[in-house]
C-alpha cells in the first residue's frame, strides 16, 4: 500500500503519477524493495510508471475518428512533454479544421478551451501523444516548429526540431545544446533538461552524448526532478561534483564530504592549469552543471560575476561538513583551501571559525557574508546569508535573506533551492515567536524537499518542525518527528538534523518539568561523536542547557558552558544573545541578586526579536520575584507572560505560568471563547476541519500524504489545545467558529 511507503517515496510517487490514486497503486506494486525504501531512483517515463494504466488510456484515445487523433496529437505534442503553446497557430498555418474535436468534448476525453485544447488529465494528455504513430508525430513536431519564430521562442522551435528528426545529427544536436543553454539562461531548467536530453540522443559522438546526459542530469536536479536526474547522472559521465551534490542532499554528508572536496582538488588543477575548462560548477542552488566551452584561466564568468568553480566546490565541501558536525573535516576543508589559495566563503568560513572557538574571526567572516542579501541576487548566496545572520542573531535580516533567496530560486527555475531556504528560514520563525507561520512554512518545505528528491534536507525540516511542535506543546507530534529525524539523520551521519531534533526533544521535556531529562538531553548535543551531535545546536541551546542544571543543582559544567555562551554573545554584541546570557547569569546567581540579572535580560530582549524567549524569561523573572515575596511585580511579569504565551499558541508554557499565578494567589487572565484558527496549527486545523466534513483518519491520510499514525497524533494534539474530547465536540467547535 502506499501509505506503508516512507513518506518522501510517498511524495515522488504521488507526483510522478499526477496524483492519480489508480496509477499510484499500480506504480507501488512495480517498484523495487530499493525502490520502496528510497534508495534508487523512482520510474521516470510514463510507460514505467503505469503501463496498464496508460494502456487503458491509449484504447480509449483510439476508438475516437482518425481526424480527432490527429488534433488531439497536435495538442498533447504542443504541451507534452515541453509547453510551447503554439496549437491555434499551427491550426491555422494547416488550415485544420477543429469540430472534430467535438468527438473527443463528447466522450469526456478532452474539449476546446480559449488557449487550445484542454485534456481531462495529464494521463490523457500522455496516452494521446503515445497513441500517435512515430510518423505521426513527427509530423506534427515538424508543423509546431514551423510557427514557433517569435522572440525568445528559439529553445522550443529547437525543441519540435529535436522531436522531429528521423536520426542522429551532430548539427541538430548542437542546435539544441545551444538553446538549452538559452533556457537555463532565462530560468527554465526543465526546459534545459529535456533539449540536452533530446540532444544526446540525436548526437552521433558517444563521449559528447555522455556530457551531455550528465548536463541534462544537473539541470534536472536544479529544476527539482530527483528522479530523473538520478537517472540520467546513472547514464552519464562520472563525475565526483555531480555524485557529491547528490550525496549531499539525499546521502551520506561524509562521503558528500570527500567526493566534493576531491572534485574541488581535481578542479582547481585542471582550470588553473589549463587554458580550457571542460566542466565548471555554476552558483545558484549548488548544483553542478557544466559549461563545455572554452573558458578562462582560473573562473568562468556568467553575466556581471566571476566565479571559481573550485572555490565553489570546496564551499560545496565545507557545507557537507558542516552538517556532519565534524569539526576534523571542518578543519580538512579550510587546510585544502589554503593550499589551493582559495578564500573560504563567508558564511562557511565563519561557521567554522566558530567551530573552533575563533570567535572575532567568525563575527567578522559572518558579518560579510550577511551583508549579501539584497533583493534578486544569488540563491545560494542569500541562503548563506541567512544562515550569517541567524548565527549572529539578526533574525530580521535572517528572515529577509532566506525568503528573497527563495524568491531568487523560483525565478530562476532552480525549485531545489527554494526548499533550501526554508530549511533555515524556520529557525528565524521559531525564534521570533512565529510558531504556527512557521510551522505552516516548514511543511509546505517539507513537502517540497521530498518532491524534489532532497531527503536530507526533508530530514532537518522534521527535525525543525519537532522544534515547532515543542514550543506549541504537541508532544506526540513533537516526538514522532524527532524520532523520524534521527532515525533518518543518525544513518546518514547529519549531524545538524540530529541535534536539532535533540533540542526539541529537551526542550519539550524542560517546558513540562523533566529537568533531569532536559539536562541529559543537552549535555549529549556534542558527545557523540562526528555525524550525532552538533557543536551550533549544542551552543545554540546553552540558556535551555543552564535552565535545566540549575533546576537539578548541577551547575558545574553549565557555568563553564555559560561563560563560553556570553563570549559569543559579546563577540557578535547580539541584543538576544545578550539578554540570554543575563538570564542564565539570573538563574546561575542567589536569591535577590539575580534581581538584577533578569532586569538587565529584559532590557536587551526589549532591543531584540526573540519574542518567545522573551516571555520564558519574564516566567523565569516572575517565579524567581514570588520566592522573593515581591507579589506585585510578579504577578505583572506572570500576566505579560500568560498573554505572550497564549498569543503564540504555547498551551504548556501558559499553563506554567497560570500555576506561578495561582500560587501566587492571583486570578490567571480570564479565558477567552475557543476559536481552533488561533489555537491550532495550520496542519492541525485543516485536519480538524476535514474530521468535521465526515472524514475518517485513513481518509485525511490518503489525501495529505501522511500515515494513519500522523494524523491520529495530530487529531490528539487539536483536542489537547481544544480542550474536547470527541470528533462531536470538535465538529460542534467547528461549526461554532465558522458562523458569520
Amino acid at each position: 500500500m502506499i501509505s506503508a511507503l516512507p513518506e518522501g517515496v510517498r511524495v515522488r510517487l504521488l507526483h510522478s503519477v499526477h496524483g492519480d490514486p489508480r496509477a499510484a497503486a499500480e506504480l507501488v506494486r512495480l517498484l523495487s524493495d530499493r525502490q520502496s525504501a528510497g534508495l534508487d531512483p523512482l520510474p521516470t517515463e510514463p510507460a514505467d510508471l503505469a503501463p496498464a494504466h496508460l494502456h487503458s488510456m491509449r484504447a480509449e484515445i483510439r476508438a475516437l475518428p482518425d481526424d480527432t487523433r490527429l488534433l488531439l496529437l497536435l495538442a498533447a505534442a504542443d504541451q507534452y512533454p515541453v509547453a510551447t503553446h503554439a496549437f491555434l497557430r499551427a491550426v491555422t498555418a494547416a488550415r485544420l479544421d477543429t469540430r472534430p474535436l467535438e468527438s473527443a468534448e463528447a466522450v469526456g476525453v478532452a474539449h476546446s478551451g480559449a488557449g487550445g485544447v484542454v485534456f481531462r488529465d495529464a494521463w490523457t494528455r500522455i496516452a494521446a501523444y503515445e497513441s500517435g504513430s512515430p510518423a505521426d508525430r513527427r509530423d506534427v513536431h515538424r508543423l509546431l516548429a514551423g510557427v514557433l519564430h517569435g522572440d525568445g521562442e528559439t529553445p522550443r522551435r529547437s525543441w519540435h526540431r529535436g522531436a522531429g528528426a528521423l536520426g542522429p545529427s551532430g548539427r541538430l544536436a548542437a542546435e539544441l545544446r545551444g538553446s538549452a543553454d538559452t533556457a537555463r539562461r532565462t530560468g527554465h531548467l526543465a526546459l534545459a533538461r529535456a533539449l540536452l536530453e533530446r540532444a544526446a540522443a540525436l548526437c552521433p559522438d558517444p563521449a559528447e552524448r555522455s556530457r551531455l546526459v550528465t548536463r541534462a542530469a544537473a539541470d534536472a536536479w536544479q529544476a527539482g526532478d530527483g528522479d530523473r536526474a538520478r537517472r540520467l547522472a546513472a547514464d552519464g559521465t562520472a563525475d565526483d561534483a555531480l555524485t557529491g551534490l547528490f550525496a549531499l542532499r539525499a546521502g551520506n554528508a561524509a562521503e558528500a564530504f570527500d567526493a566534493l572536496l576531491g572534485a574541488a582538488v581535481h578542479r582547481a588543477r585542471t582550470t588553473r592549469g589549463n587554458d580550457s575548462l571542460e566542466a565548471a560548477g555554476t552558483p545558484g542552488d549548488g548544483a553542478v552543471t557544466y559549461d563545455g566551452e572554452v573558458g578562462h584561466d582560473r573562473a568562468v564568468t556568467q553575466g556581471e560575476a566571476t566565479f571559481d568553480p573550485a572555490a565553489h566546490l570546496l564551499a560545496r565541501a565545507t557545507e557537507a561538513a558542516v552538517y556532519t558536525g565534524d569539526l576534523r573535516r571542518c578543519r580538512e576543508a579550510a587546510r585544502v583551501a589554503g593550499r589551493l589559495g582559495i578564500a573560504p566563503t563567508g558564511t562557511l568560513g565563519g561557521l567554522a571559525a566558530a567551530f573552533e572557538g575563533r570567535y572575532e574571526d567568525a563575527r567578522d567572516l559572518l558579518r560579510a557574508a550577511a551583508g549579501r542579501c539584497g533583493p534578486g541576487g544569488d540563491p545560494t548566496l542569500l541562503v548563506h546569508a541567512g544562515i550569517a545572520a541567524l548565527m549572529l542573531g539578526d533574525h530580521t535580516r535572517a528572515a529577509t535573506a532566506t525568503l528573497r533567496a527563495a524568491t531568487s530560486a523560483r525565478a530562476r527555475g532552480t525549485t531545489a533551492v527554494v526548499a533550501q531556504a526554508m530549511e533555515f528560514r524556520a529557525y528565524a520563525d521559531f525564534w521570533t515567536g512565529r510558531p504556527q507561520a512557521g510551522q505552516a512554512a516548514a511543511t509546505e518545505a517539507l513537502h517540497l524537499a521530498h518532491a524534489t528528491g532532497q531527503d536530507n534536507g526533508a530530514c532537518h525540516l522534521q527535525a525543525a518542525l519537532a522544534m515547532f511542535a515543542a514550543i506549541t506543546g504537541d508532544a506526540d507530534v513533537c516526538r514522532e518527528r524527532a524520532a523520524a529525524a534521527r532515525s533518518y539523520a543518525l544513518a546518514r551521519g547529519l549531524g545538524l538534523p540530529a541535534a536539532l531534533a535533540q533540542w526539541a526533544l529537551a526542550f519539550l521535556d524542560l517546558t513540562d518539568g523533566r529537568f533531569a531529562g532536559a539536562a541529559a538531553r543537552l549535555r549529549a548535543l556534542a558527545g557523540f561523536g562526528p555525524g550525532h551531535g552538533h557543536r551550533a545546536i549544542r551552543h545554540l541551546a546553552t540558556p535551555h542547557y543552564v535552565e535545566a542544571a540549575v533546576r537539578t543543582d548541577d551547575t558545574r559544567i553549565a557555568r563553564g558552558a555559560h561563560a563560553d555562551y556570553h563570549r559569543w554573545a559579546t563577540a557578535v554584541h547580539s541584543a538576544d544573545d545578550l539578554a540570554l546570557s543575563a538570564r542564565c547569569r539570573a538563574l546561575l546567581a542567589p536569591g535577590e541578586e539575580a534581581v538584577e540579572h533578569y532586569r538587565t535580560a529584559l532590557d536587551l530582549h526589549a532591543r531584540g526579536t526573540r519574542d518567545f524567549e522573551r516571555a520564558r524569561t519574564e516566567l523565569l523573572f516572575g517565579s524567581a520575584l514570588r520566592r522573593l515575596r515581591r507579589r506585585t511585580e510578579a504577578r505583572d511579569r506572570l500576566h505579560s507572560a500568560l498573554e505572550a504565551f497564549d498569543h503564540f499558541g504555547s498551551p504548556h508554557c501558559a499553563a506554567r505560568a497560570r500555576a506561578e499565578l495561582r500560587a501566587l494567589g492571583a486570578p490567571a487572565a480570564p479565558t477567552h471563547a475557543v476559536d481552533p484558527a488561533a489555537r491550532l496549527t495550520a496542519q492541525q486545523l485543516l485536519v480538524a476541519r476535514m474530521v468535521a466534513e465526515g472524514a475518517t483518519n485513513r481518509e485525511i491520510a490518503a489525501r495529505l500524504a501522511l500515515s494513519p499514525r500522523t494524523i491520529d497524533h495530530h487529531l490528539r494534539g487539536v483536542f489537547t489545545r481544544l480542550g474536547i474530547r470527541s470528533r462531536i465536540d470538535l465538529v460542534r467547535l467547528i461549526a461554532e467558529s465558522e458562523v458569520p
